[in-house]
């Protein structure tokens, strides 16, 4: 059997609604229009889709899904670390601080998150701690009442992951291959949308005839063989195809081929996330003695229990207590984070880190010398854009709606897993009936671009140029299937020719 007969599509529709020869004669003679025209070319891409993404996409479905446990499992593991019974009266923050740094005084103070709730400990954010990587921080856990220690561990990024939740977003990120593994995600997302929208498409119009509702939302419990999986595989991609082009579009946003130029499209509209500026008066700057240069340690001089720097001609500093009451009086409230000033040029930055509904992420910057307020983001100001990039982000990632949302995380995860599984089910029972234990899935026909009107064909291939290149490995891996496509087509031809020019 020939490699084209060994390859079939994950989702391709029961063989009477599939013409036999796609580019026969009397068809390209007739150019037929609209979705008659249209489906052949759907099913087409399906057959790549469903042969050649699905393996990325079920990696990246089960590590998801992995993903989505992980906030509620992080609460169980290290509840030693975030909770503590709730005491009286929460010591100073800088006396935390100063507590923190007793047991730890390696690395650089870096941040703080005091405890957002009652029974929460606060953590204390360190930088360049040795054995802890450049892009981790190490978090000391302070009981808020006491001031005791309850433990550190490494955190990553502004959800403040610990390290469960940290290897299972590398995991799903990028198989912790680093940069080369991001590809791997980057193409699952970049076809998810792709896939999911063309098998709606396909499966409404396999449903035009029947005006039952019902057909489309539900599985067939009557049919059996292959058309109770495609029964089964249509309702649940129906009932799912939303949240998978949510889950595309947004998982592209902070990709890295697709979301810099998402980043770039954004700067250009002026619709880039807005930060708040660090630097603070000159007058400030150029003194000796600073405690918080990058990449030094904290000098004797700083007195941490105050949050002062002290002696010589080191900068005054109003301290972290005034820094918190100041930002308390701009309406942040918890959760937040304040970042301390890297270098005598720069401020505190108070910044709101509530990832769920309703965002809080407003922010704002604190001279250390004076203790007014230098620069103020508000979340209400944001670009519209920028709003919704942040919207789809915490909802990619779980943390938008909380437990509802990881629990559809899981779902959508689950959906997308028996979707996959039904697609190679079908192309199993796709297979010709001799020869079955040796044979996969027939062949879709090829030809299928040439039954599109011009008219539709031409900004089609536009349309499809412009998208290739705002999400490139989705243009990359197209014109690499249409490579494979033609090289198998001509292949396919030359064992024909023997055949039919034989006296």
């Amino acid at each position: 059997m020939s490699t084209e007969q060994r390859l079939a599509p994950s989702g391709a529709p029961d063989s009477p609604d599939t013409p036999d020869t796609i580019g026969s004669g009397e068809e390209r003679a007739v150019r037929r229009a609209g979705w008659a025209a249209l489906r052949p070319l759907v099913l087409r891409l399906h057959f790549y889709a469903g042969v050649l993404i699905a393996p990325f996409l079920l990696v990246a479905a089960v590590t998801g899904l992995l993903y989505a446990g992980s906030f509620q499992a992080e609460k169980v593991v290290y509840a030693h670390e975030l909770s503590v019974p709730v005491g009286k009266a929460e010591r100073p923050l800088s006396q935390q601080v100063a507590d923190a740094r007793k047991a730890h005084p390696e690395g650089k103070l870096a941040a703080v998150r005091p405890a957002p709730r009652p029974g929460d400990t606060t953590r204390v954010l360190l930088s360049d701690v040795p054995g802890v990587s450049a892009d981790h921080q190490l978090a000391v856990f302070v009981d808020p009442y006491t001031g005791n220690i309850r433990g550190a561990l490494e955190t990553y990024g502004s959800t403040g992951a610990l390290p469960l939740r940290t290897w299972l977003d590398a995991l799903h990120r990028d198989l912790h291959l680093g940069e080369t593994g991001r590809l791997y995600s980057e193409l699952a997302a970049s076809w998810l949308w792709v896939v999911a929208g063309g098998g709606v498409a396909l499966w409404i119009g396999r449903q035009r005839g029947n005006r039952r509702l019902r057909a489309l939302a539900l599985p067939d419990r009557t049919a059996t063989g292959r058309r109770r999986t495609l029964s089964w595989h249509g309702a649940v991609g129906l009932w799912a195809a939303l949240g998978l082009v949510a889950l595309s579009a947004t998982g592209l946003t902070w990709s890295a081929y697709a979301g810099a130029n998402i980043g770039e499209l954004r700067e250009s509209l002026g619709q880039a996330t807005p930060t708040v500026s660090t630097a603070v008066a000159e007058q400030h700057a150029g003194h000796d003695g600073s405690s918080g240069m990058p990449g030094m340690p904290d000098m004797p001089s700083m007195d941490e229990s105050k949050g002062n720097r002290s002696g010589g001609s080191a900068p005054a500093d109003v301290g972290i207590d005034k820094v918190l009451r100041t930002a308390r009086a701009q309406g942040l409230t918890n959760p937040v984070e304040i970042g301390l000033p890297t270098d005598q040029g720069t401020a505190y930055v108070v910044k709101q880190v509530q990832r769920s509904w309703p965002e809080k992420q407003d922010a704002l910057a604190v001279d250390p010398a004076t203790g007014k307020v230098t620069d103020v983001s508000r979340f209400a100001d944001y670009p519209v854009l920028a709003k919704l990039t942040r919207y789809g982000i915490d909802l990619h990632t779980g943390t938008l709606f909380g437990l509802a949302n990881q629990i559809a995380l899981a779902a959508l995860a689950l959906a997308l897993i028996f979707l996959i599984l039904c697609g190679y089910r079908m192309w199993w029972q796709r297979r010709p009936t001799r020869d079955r234990a040796l044979s996969f899935g027939r062949p879709l026909p090829r030809g299928a671009w040439r039954q599109v009107p011009l008219p539709v064909l031409i900004p089609l291939v536009a349309a499809v140029g412009v998208v290739g290149w705002l999400v490139p490995l989705l243009g990359i891996s197209l014109v690499a299937f249409l490579a494979v496509d033609i090289t198998l087509g001509a292949h396919s031809r030359r064992r024909r020719v023997p055949a039919t020019t034989v006296d």
